[in-house]
């Protein structure tokens, strides 16, 4: 899947996207050293999502003690983070050597020379192997140029998860492709099966990347669009409002507490401890499920991601390593990615934490390991998502940039966390979804306009 093709349509006005994001940073925190200092040591700024943390547990006896280069690391919550690595990025500070980047970022930032290629560090390593890394990844995170700039820490596309105990003991099932109306009427009949547990959880926090990477796959198969292919701005489009609507008022009555503050790592507790039926989420989500400490190990179902228009829903994402232009230890730096996107690290993880912990979604090996299968009973359903997902076209109509859950360019970012600000009300119950759209529509119309021209 070569997703290059659609960012080359597009122009990258970056000096926008930069200060929307420097705005951003004004209450985000710091830390992470001297952009100098010892050339053993390196500054890493990462989301505190699971993998990361146990990357974080396992560096200090591993990579450090092989390599003797001390890693810094400085974790923030999602949204934060995103902020704080724009500001950093954009104006190449040089205070951090690699930070944690997906799929939607690189593009631009290696658009714009704000990352340093990675080729040479694939290459000094023969044991990396490439090759082994899903094809669609490998693509999203090489630069108009041909260049490499990112590797992935771990991928995923999205799936409903849900309680199989539960679902048994009422006598319901799940079915294997289902659809958003059946999962409406399986969290209604879930709902008070426990005491105390609803009957789905689903992202209701404000953010592009929270409350909107489900709900833009739920606006997608229900027929809708942030932009059409001739950058007509659609968020008040009849089925964006549908789809909007339905999500809405799916997590009002049958969601989770708290929803409208609710994002991955919510609705992950959420659902670990038995207060929640269901939840349509990240593939990666199975990891902490099924892990060795976990209560609901093995209690767990893993379908594809629901539908109504379309075959098939999920998203595609990859949590990245990125290094900056900037850096003054883009060696030290290579190094650290080699081995937290390798084979080797898979295995160390697998060794003193499970299988299921493991950072999969990003090497073929992997899903072809007959203990992770064993122990991931996510993977195949994880795999077949990945591999169905079209970046290009995961709607009814063209669109006019890559992206499944995003739009790929560089406005969405602010354009994404404004209009969501208005959704997350609509879930406390403070605004209608009409009032929402209309004024996310006024914002998607200067965007649509700049693209116009």
């Amino acid at each position: 899947m070569k997703v290059q093709s659609g960012i080359r349509k597009i122009a990258v006005p970056l000096a926008a996207f930069a200060a929307a994001s420097l705005a951003l940073t004004a209450c985000s925190g710091a830390g992470g050293g001297d952009a100098g200092g010892d050339a053993k040591s390196i500054n890493v700024l990462m989301v505190n999502n699971p993998q990361m943390l146990d990357l974080q547990k396992l560096t200090a006896d591993n990579f450090t003690k092989e390599t003797g280069i001390k890693v810094n690391f400085t974790v923030m919550p999602e949204n934060d983070v995103r902020a704080k690595i724009s500001q950093e990025f954009s104006s190449q500070a040089g205070q951090y050597d690699v930070a944690s980047l997906s799929n939607y970022e690189i593009p631009f930032y290696s658009a714009n020379k704000w990352l340093a290629p990675l080729d040479d560090t694939v290459a000094k390593d023969p044991e990396f192997d490439q090759k082994d890394i899903l094809p669609a990844y490998t693509a999203s995170l090489t630069g108009t140029d041909g260049k490499l700039y990112g590797e992935p820490f771990y991928g995923e596309s999205s799936l409903l998860m849900y309680r199989k105990d539960v679902f048994a003991a009422k006598g319901l099932t799940v079915p294997e492709n289902p659809t958003w109306d059946q999962v409406a009427d399986l969290a209604a009949k879930a709902d008070g099966a426990q005491p105390g547990m609803k009957g789905i959880c689903l992202r209701g926090q404000p953010g592009w990347g929270q409350v909107f990477a489900p709900l833009t796959t739920v606006v997608n198969t229900y027929g809708g669009t942030w932009f059409d292919k001739d950058w007509n701005a659609k968020v008040n489009a009849p089925e964006f409002k549908a789809a909007t609507q339905f999500y809405v008022d799916l997590v009002r009555k049958h969601g989770q507490a708290g929803a409208a503050q609710a994002g991955f790592t919510e609705c992950l507790n959420n659902m670990v401890q038995s207060k929640v039926a269901m939840w349509y989420d990240a593939s990666s989500a199975g990891g902490s499920l099924e892990a060795a400490n976990s209560p609901v190990k093995g209690k767990i179902g893993y379908v594809q991601a629901p539908v109504k228009e379309t075959k098939q829903a999920g998203w595609l994402w990859t949590w990245s390593w990125g290094v900056q232009a900037a850096s003054k230890k883009q060696d030290a730096a290579g190094k650290f990615i080699a081995w937290a996107s390798s084979k080797k690290y898979e295995q160390l993880v697998a060794a003193q934490l499970g299988w299921a912990k493991v950072p999969a979604g990003k090497r073929s090996s992997t899903y072809d390991n007959a203990e992770f299968q064993k122990s991931a009973p996510f993977a195949a359903a994880e795999k077949d998502a990945i591999l169905a997902v079209d970046p290009k076209n995961p709607g009814v109509q063209p669109r006019p940039a890559v992206g499944v859950q995003f739009v790929g360019i560089p406005e969405f970012a602010d354009l994404g966390t404004t209009v969501s600000q208005g959704i997350s009300s609509a879930i406390a119950g403070q605004t209608s979804v009409e009032e929402a759209l209309n004024k996310g529509q006024e914002a998607a119309e200067k965007v649509s306009q700049k693209y116009k021209k």
